[in-house]
């Protein structure tokens, strides 16, 4: 027999539930205290998916992610040829021997030829605090720049970690005592995170001057107390593989010696035009962490620090540049928050194959990780924004509303088992615990294959015996084949008293219903077989079970009417069915299978049984009938000799006929087939009373 072919793949996808249809459900079933409970959890994940750079360890993971987008989005650029730096480093400091204060002498002569060099603007982070020999030498040099030059300041109650009140009374009356119209004090302020990180423009408190940045080059009023990110730059690699630093770092050495004017004109190509930053490159001093420390260096495989200096000059680039971050406004981030806890909670509620709900997951993932880097790629400031927030409310929401849906989904597994388990296979009966609202009154046409069954002599019995042993057997008997046909994927349709009326492909279709149906047919007649042998003694004996099975198109939904309703199917393929079971009787057969359902059983031990016109239907049909009992060559013959008959080979069948009856003459269903081929013409039917 040929296996049959899956049915249509829309036949086999169960149907899902919209998703409006189960928020209302989960909204109304919930009950008030479990829905006040799951809008306070939703509630607490909004907050966190909005508020989690203000939460502590949540704020240390949104911190890592920042510094992630700013070092991956960060712009990689060649030399910035407007900014140089001008340092002591840890070379100068050995070759003076002083190293603090630092020697002013060497800074004074180098300020003397920078002055004379034609720089922009000078910006010095070194702060005077503390007395020096040669600070006379150094203050006249000072009160004799031509060149804007900017001088560090910073007071305790502003930055009391590094300055003391003494320090910062000397501090004063140093830039007091040089103070001109182009020399001016200037705010060296950083404020880092909690971490000990700089991400953010500092605040400028109204005690303190202009920050050096400010002061330096001229800054728009809107953005005068920009306190948004610092936009750090990388350097881009040059084709021969070095990377070329943002900003130039020269030792103040090279600016300190004496000079000729050949010297000093060559000098001044490296400072003409420029803004000139001048303070310490030193080992373990005035170094800071940015978003940039937390990954290893590509070249040093180290976790690199900046010095304040070059701080400054980030700072400054991202002034001259115009490149103000734009803050993300604080009802945008409530709306975002609000969207991605209402995205879990409408993940968790999701009906779908699981690669859909797959899918879904992995696009929400994608938008967590990548919008906050395409808002810092865009120029938006992002410190602000709740990566790990929106993370954690997601997973919140998702917790809260999938909790409530289980909790639903218990009531409703518990009342589709109840009403339900003992009618429909338990795949079935899942489907129908996810959405109950499939109870509707709807049909829809299919192809199933129907089986009917029925008891010979049940009748009689419940003439001869008392209700209540009527009502056990019964029982007992519809039990036994009702799981047969829930074990091989079977839906019971109904229990006409002791007949058993089921079918395969509705409401869900498989592959191999022919097999199974074909299988629980055999299986019904042999549990019946059974029951007549366990029946208790003193019970009058029962018949044989008959089976009719049969495949065709019915159309199968729940019919019935508002206030009682049934699954079941009609159609000309039931009838037929029923009437091959009746024929079992006539044939002295106790399982009949039509050609069409015998074509797609799978089974191998099927006999043919002849053609047969059955009660009240115009149409012949090829009856067979399973013969497990038989080997391989005694089904031949029995074929072989049907075959002939409907090929009107005379000699053949009579021959098979012969030879037959001879070796099945105790086979009442064998013997009647040759008297039925007997009695009938090439080709034609058996028509059955």
């Amino acid at each position: 027999m040929t296996r049959p072919q899956a049915p249509p793949d829309a036949a086999e996808r169960p149907a899902t539930v919209p998703l409006g249809k189960r928020l209302r459900r989960l909204a109304t079933q919930l009950g008030p205290s479990r829905m006040a409970a799951t809008l306070l959890f939703l509630l607490l994940a909004v907050l966190i998916a909005r508020t989690s750079w203000q939460i502590p360890l949540i704020n240390d993971a949104e911190r890592a992610l920042y510094d992630a987008r700013a070092t991956l989005m960060a712009p990689k650029v060649a030399q910035d040829k407007r900014i140089v730096l001008i340092t002591y480093n840890d070379e100068t400091l050995f070759n003076t021997g002083i190293r603090s204060p630092l020697d002013r002498t060497l800074l004074a002569r180098a300020l003397a030829n920078i002055d004379q060099m034609g720089a922009k603007a000078i910006g010095i982070d070194i702060a005077f605090d503390s007395p020096r020999p040669d600070d006379p030498l150094l203050k006249s040099q000072l009160r004799a720049m031509r060149t804007p030059t900017w001088l560090a300041y910073a007071e305790q109650a502003s930055n009391p970690n590094t300055i003391f009140y003494e320090q910062q009374r000397f501090l004063q009356a140093f830039i007091a005592d040089v103070a001109t119209a182009t020399t001016k004090p200037t705010s060296v302020l950083f404020r880092t995170d909690g971490d000990g990180v700089i991400r953010t423009w500092p605040d400028r408190p109204k005690t303190l001057p202009p920050l050096m940045a400010n002061a330096l080059a001229p800054v728009d009023a809107a953005h005068a107390d920009f306190q948004g990110n610092i936009r750090f730059l990388t350097p881009a690699r040059a084709t021969a593989g070095q990377e070329e630093p943002v900003f130039a770092n020269l030792p103040i050495d090279t600016f300190a010696m004496p000079m000729d004017a050949d010297l000093r004109a060559s000098l001044s190509e490296l400072v003409r035009g420029r803004y000139v930053l001048i303070g310490g490159d030193i080992i373990d001093n005035d170094q800071f962490n940015t978003p940039m420390s937390r990954f290893t260096d590509p070249l040093t495989g180290l976790h690199e620090t900046m010095i304040g200096l070059e701080v400054h000059a980030h700072m400054l680039a991202q002034q001259l540049d115009g490149a103000w971050t734009a803050p993300i406004p604080g009802a945008l981030l409530w709306a975002l928050a609000l969207l991605v806890v209402l995205a879990g909670g409408l993940t968790s509620l999701i009906d779908v194959r699981a690669r859909w709900v797959a899918l879904a997951f992995l696009v929400q993932m994608a938008f967590f990780v990548v919008v906050p880097f395409w808002f810092q790629g865009r120029g938006i400031d992002t410190t602000t924004l709740p990566a790990f927030g929106w993370a954690l409310g997601w997973l919140f929401g998702y917790a809260a509303v999938g909790t409530a849906a289980r909790t639903i989904g218990s009531r409703q597994r518990a009342f589709a088992q109840s009403a339900l388990g003992k009618y429909l296979p338990a795949d079935v009966a899942a489907q129908i615990m996810r959405d109950p609202d499939q109870l509707s009154l709807h049909g829809e046409r299919r192809t199933i294959y129907c089986v009917f069954t029925d008891l010979e002599g049940f009748t009689k019995l419940s003439h001869a015996t008392t209700p209540e042993t009527v009502a056990r057997l019964l029982n007992e008997y519809l039990d036994r084949l009702s799981d047969i046909v829930l074990d091989h994927g079977g839906t019971i349709d109904k229990f006409v008293g002791d007949a058993v009326v089921a079918f395969w492909g509705a409401p869900i279709g498989r592959p191999d219903d022919g097999e199974k149906a074909a299988a629980a047919a055999l299986a019904m007649y042999r549990a019946g077989e059974q029951f007549r042998v366990d029946m208790a003694e003193g019970v009058p004996p029962l018949g044989m079970t008959r089976v009719g099975l049969h495949v065709g198109d019915a159309i199968v939904g729940n019919f019935g009417g508002e206030g009682r309703i049934q699954y079941t199917a009609l159609g000309d393929s039931m009838n037929t069915a029923s009437r091959l079971e009746s024929a079992n009787k006539s044939l002295k057969t106790g399982v009949l299978i039509s050609a069409e359902a015998a074509e797609r059983s799978g089974r191998d031990d099927l006999v043919p049984m002849g053609r047969v016109t059955l009660r009240g239907r115009a149409r012949p049909v090829d009856v067979f009938t399973p013969r497990p009992d038989l080997n391989a060559a005694q089904r031949g013959r029995i074929a072989a000799l049907v075959a002939a008959h409907a090929a009107g080979d005379r000699k053949a069948y009579v021959t098979g006929a012969t030879a037959l009856a001879g070796e099945f003459g105790q086979d009442a269903a064998i013997q009647f087939l040759i008297e039925r081929l007997n009695d009938t013409e090439k080709g034609e039917s058996y028509v059955l009373s």
